[in-house]
């Protein structure tokens, strides 16, 4: 009971107090997160601890410039990385074949089962988190900054402390928006209008739209948020890393 109350209590956090995390909290922590499943039980993941302030400051740089990432006292980076795999094959006269994006795509859910593993304990010790979509964006320089090798690629990171803000809990839409019983049920006109007009009406919603002068939310997040030109660009430069750790070989 008390892991659902602390899901159902999940708030992002962006502003963080200095105070440092004991080392005991923070492994047992990453211990939970090791329990996570993971497919096969190769465990293809790894995870990078940034705690040292002036990393932390070159790390801010790379994530866009969001201030959390320099003010919390740990950034937890999560790599899919079949590196350590293919070298135990290899030492142990077994040929791995994981070079391909299947490969990467394996790894990519055994590091982002971790992290919420991570994340949920983290949030049960008290501590905050907020995942960092910049990490795919920034995916080729983060693998330069952490000198990563070949078969390993960041998919995500945490930022992790103690909260020093209390934020109210963002909206979700309703569970018949995204519950499908049996087989896929389409959504139609009315179905779409149902699913999205709480968050349509909420007062940010309102704000927003006249902040950006745009007619809807929709908008927000297609002429502002997420344009077509920056997922183009940033889907090359990701596709480019991957194949540049080795994940795009699709010959026989």
């Amino acid at each position: 009971m008390e892991t659902i109350k602390t899901l159902l209590n999940h708030r992002t956090i962006r502003n963080y107090k200095s105070d440092p995390i004991d080392d005991n909290i923070l492994d047992e922590i990453l211990q939970a997160g090791f329990r996570a499943s993971t497919t096969g039980n190769m465990q293809v993941y790894s995870v990078i601890v940034s705690k040292d302030e002036q990393r932390r400051k070159e790390l801010c740089k790379l994530h866009f410039g969001q201030q959390m990432v320099e003010q919390a006292p740990v950034l937890l980076t999560f790599c899919a990385d079949f590196n350590r795999f293919n070298k135990w094959c290899r030492q142990r006269d077994a040929d791995p074949g994981y070079d391909n994006f299947l490969s990467f795509f394996t790894a990519a859910i055994d590091a982002l089962l971790v992290s919420q593993n991570v994340a949920v304990a983290a949030e049960a010790h008290g501590l905050g988190i907020c995942y960092l979509g910049t990490t795919t964006y920034q995916a080729d320089k983060l693998i330069e900054f952490f000198d990563l090798p070949q078969g390993v690629v960041p998919v995500t990171t945490l930022v992790v402390g103690y909260p020093n803000e209390d934020p109210e809990q963002v909206d979700r839409l309703p569970g018949e928006g995204v519950i499908h019983h049996e087989t896929y049920k389409d959504y139609t006109p009315g179905d779409i209008d149902q699913i999205y007009r709480h968050k349509e009406s909420l007062p940010m919603t309102a704000q927003l739209i006249e902040e950006n002068q745009l007619e809807t939310l929709a908008q927000i997040f297609t002429f502002k948020r997420y344009t077509k030109k920056d997922n183009l660009h940033f889907s090359r430069v990701f596709l480019d890393a991957l194949e540049d750790q080795g994940f795009m070989n699709h010959e026989e």
